[in-house]
């Protein structure tokens, strides 16, 4: 007998809740039908081991699919209105540092141990404990008693801390005001980033990247969000060495410029890759962040504002990650020819970004969409919407290199027209 069986036929005593609160409603299922679906389960696990991280991607979303198919009309409402307390108990974890805790834990944590170590009242903390084991944050083992799950490892990671953060303190507010600032505007497409919903989020007239480096907190969320490694890695589908060719290096020639390239991990990722091929590694990017760049063997940092016009000549490659999607077309166009007087003939511009498909876009990516909307006034494009940019700009696409998926991280390669 199913489950939806038991209830119906509890709901003939006129007692449902009780039933359902005590177990008698699903006390007729039988042993074959847990046992089905913990095979089912298990086949699932074994299957998406031996996939690779595209078909591991496309069976979580096959089983959220099945998931959104079976849940009620009531349901549905409850997870929606869920996604809030998500993020602002996950939040609640990462400042008591319950998920770090049990990370560095051997052994399963009391509430007790956990409130000592926490300050919290234990009352309290045992409510939010209860809270994070129901949505696999942490592992509950017994009452009263928790240990990390993989979950838990993950947020203990800094660099996942500090999305936590990002998620609730920069985007959160952004969120919550983007209806209202829609509606306001007549629902009309947001055409730069000096009035979007950042700044009636958060009651500023500067631009969100103006603002954000006046609030080190929350400024810091976003630099240690960004150390965070993307599903998937440019260089291992990039050929550098044939890109670069016959060209060889001088003394004071620059192989390299990570442009905007925040704390420099793709100058040390590139260098690590390739050792072999001479030239300078430079990173570049504006004063305040650069400050903050640790000492790299074989990388020079230097302060770079790029709607100003590059002042690296001929370098063999211009790289620029996630630069373009957080502005709109003209800016865009304007970051792109202040690069054209420095490029040689052999200098190629490498475009790093989310290449969204004309259809059937992945949720993530129209995520990512919606929030440079909201923040920036720009967005994720697709190559039809990139290649008008790069023509504005004089530029032509000679070469393109899709690296991750279900977000279609791409490097376009471009070259002066």
């Amino acid at each position: 007998m199913v489950v939806t069986d038991a209830v119906s036929k509890s709901t003939t005593n006129g007692n449902t809740a009780t039933a359902i609160a005590d177990g008698n409603a699903f006390k007729h299922t039988t042993n074959s039908d847990a046992d089905t679906v913990d095979n089912l389960v298990s086949r699932v696990k074994a299957l998406a081991a031996q996939s690779d991280p595209v078909e591991c991607t496309k069976i979580q979303d096959r089983l959220r699919e099945a998931q959104y198919s079976l849940e009620t009309p009531y349901e549905t409402l409850l997870r929606l209105s869920a996604g809030h307390l998500q993020i602002a108990i996950a939040r609640l974890g990462a400042d008591l540092g319950i998920f770090k805790i049990l990370a560095q834990s051997n052994t399963s944590l009391s509430t007790s141990q956990l409130a000592q170590r926490t300050s919290a009242q234990p009352e309290l903390l045992s409510r939010i404990l209860r809270y994070l084991a129901s949505i696999s944050m942490i592992k509950e083992c017994g009452k009263d008693e928790f240990r990390a799950s993989a979950i838990t490892e993950t947020l203990a990671d800094p660099g996942y801390e500090a999305g936590i953060y990002h998620a609730f303190d920069n985007t959160g507010p952004i969120f919550q005001a983007l209806p209202n600032f829609l509606a306001e505007n007549k629902y009309a497409e947001i055409p730069d980033g000096s009035h979007t919903v950042f700044q009636k989020a958060f009651n500023t007239e500067l631009s969100c990247f103006g603002w954000l480096p006046t609030q080190p907190k929350r400024f810091g969320y976003l630099q240690m969000l960004m150390t965070v490694t993307r599903q998937g890695d440019w260089l291992s589908v990039f050929p550098a060495e044939k890109e670069v060719g016959s060209w060889l290096a001088g003394e004071n020639d620059t192989l390299f410029v990570d442009v905007g390239g925040s704390m420099g991990h793709q100058c040390v990722k590139f260098r690590q890759k390739h050792p072999k091929i001479a030239g300078r590694v430079v990173l570049q990017d504006l004063p305040q962040v650069i400050q903050r760049v640790s000492s790299q063997d074989g990388i020079e940092a230097m302060a770079h504002d790029f709607f100003t016009d590059q002042p690296i000549k001929g370098a063999k490659f211009y790289y620029l990650r996630q630069i373009l999607h957080d502005y709109e077309d003209d800016k865009c166009v304007a970051i792109l020819k202040n690069l054209r007087p420095a490029l040689a003939t052999h200098s190629r511009v490498l475009i790093d970004d989310v290449v969204i498909p004309p259809t059937g876009a992945h949720w993530q990516e129209a995520a990512m969409d919606i929030s440079m909307m909201a923040a920036l006034g720009s967005k994720e494009r697709t190559r039809e919407q990139f290649e008008k940019v790069f023509d504005a700009a004089g530029y032509k696409i000679v070469g393109t290199y899709p690296y991750s998926w279900p977000v279609e991280n791409t490097v376009l390669v471009i070259v002066s027209n």
